[in-house]
């Protein structure tokens, strides 16, 4: 699977030569230069990483920077500032209002495609490679095999696509819908309350021997791979 990249900018020459760029390096990439439609597309899309402008229209980058780490949905969405601000104290603020990196204006296209390789490495390990890793679980894709702490786990094919795409995704959270997209597929009709059923036999199967649940629920909004989860939950 290709890794997902949102671009928000609004130079239409510098969005086709990053889009260039980042296509031949193997990403897929989403662009829009408007920032209101970025908060939908973030959540739509799923991206792996957000490539976000400070100016673009309708709002700030900063703005959206701020609205995607407070949606739970978005909390962990990995961010690159591009701005053509160049003081430190642009920097803090950026970096502050919740940024990943930062990349000032004019930057060369390679440098920019290996702050996203660095920045997916460091965040987003799951996807560098055919292992699959989060808190003692290891996910062998091409085997089709997983191991919890050095043990066996047994999953069914759904509760399999369904753990890959949490550990593709470690911290983040996932309506019903999304997953049922993520999952099942679009054009697949399943009942919300499915996944509710898929979740319960995943968490029953990485759960064995007393462990902690790596599942968190998150009322109103859906579901995370996350190891403080049983912290969060008793809490």
């Amino acid at each position: 699977m290709r890794p997902k990249i949102l671009l928000v900018e609004d130079d239409v020459n510098l969005v086709e030569l990053i889009r260039y760029n980042l296509d031949k390096e193997g990403f897929d990439v989403v662009s829009t230069p408007d920032g209101e439609e970025a908060l939908v597309l973030a959540e739509e899309e799923r991206p792996d990483v957000v490539v976000l402008d400070w100016m673009i229209a309708n709002l700030s980058g900063i703005e959206v920077c701020r609205r995607l780490r407070r949606a739970p949905e978005t909390t962990s969405l990995p961010i690159i500032m591009l701005t053509a601000r160049a003081e430190e104290s642009d920097r803090v603020r950026g970096l502050e209002t919740g940024a990943d990196d930062y990349v000032t204006k004019p930057f060369s296209p390679r440098e920019l495609v290996a702050r996203v390789r660095a920045l997916l490495r460091r965040l987003r390990p799951a996807l560098s490679g055919g292992h699959l890793e989060y808190s003692g679980i290891v996910m062998d894709t091409s085997a089709h095999k997983v191991t919890r702490d050095g043990q066996s786990v047994q999953l069914g094919p759904t509760e399999f696509r369904l753990l890959r795409h949490f550990l593709e995704h470690p911290g983040r959270v996932f309506s019903r819908e999304q997953l049922l997209d993520a999952v099942w597929g679009r054009d697949v009709y399943v009942e919300q309350r499915t996944v509710d059923v898929h979740i319960r036999r995943l968490r029953k199967a990485i759960n064995g021997d007393g462990l902690p649940d790596l599942v968190r629920t998150v009322r109103s909004a859906g579901y995370a791979l996350d190891s403080d989860a049983s912290l969060k939950m008793a809490s």
